[in-house]
């Protein structure tokens, strides 16, 4: 394959010949895509939370277990609010010429919103064989989720090779 030639000015050094206004509305797409993955996920979790509440064994729970469920209800929602920060971001923002902004403090939000989830995913584990088997079973168990999420969203992403 030839080389192009060198690219005029307005576009980006990647092989998508795009503007970067181009390239900006690219990337919050996909951020967008990514933020509907995580919300439902997100939200789904969280509902099953607050409903667990209102069940009857919910009575059952020692001390330990409500601070850990109550603990898991304000990571969740704090999670979810994270999740739902890029939209407010955007309406704020929208027509100020602000993409940038928008695209860089959203991926932020992602992360965020990435954290909390792995939180809530592993203190919801901990929190369910917790009542299921027992306390160490609850820690073992969910700190392997954690571990996991660690290793599949943060440590595997840093060892894949770029071409």
């Amino acid at each position: 394959m030839s080389d192009p030639g060198p690219r005029p000015p307005h576009q980006t050094g990647n092989d998508r010949h795009e503007t970067s206004t181009e390239r900006l509305d690219r990337n919050w797409n996909s951020i967008l895509q990514e933020l509907r993955v995580t919300q439902t996920g997100t939200q789904i979790i969280t509902g099953f939370l607050l409903a667990a509440a209102f069940q009857p064994r919910f009575q059952l729970l020692d001390g330990y277990q409500i601070t850990v469920y109550l603990t898991l209800i304000c990571v969740a929602v704090i999670t979810t609010a994270i999740g739902l920060g890029p939209v407010s971001l955007h309406r704020h923002l929208f027509h100020r010429h602000a993409m940038a902004q928008i695209v860089s403090m959203g991926s932020k939000f992602l992360h965020a919103t990435l954290i909390g989830l792995s939180a809530v995913l592993s203190g919801t584990v901990l929190l369910i064989f917790d009542v299921v088997v027992n306390r160490v079973a609850g820690l073992v168990v969910g700190g392997a989720i954690l571990m996991t999420t660690v290793l599949i969203w943060l440590i595997l992403p840093r060892l894949v090779k770029l071409q």
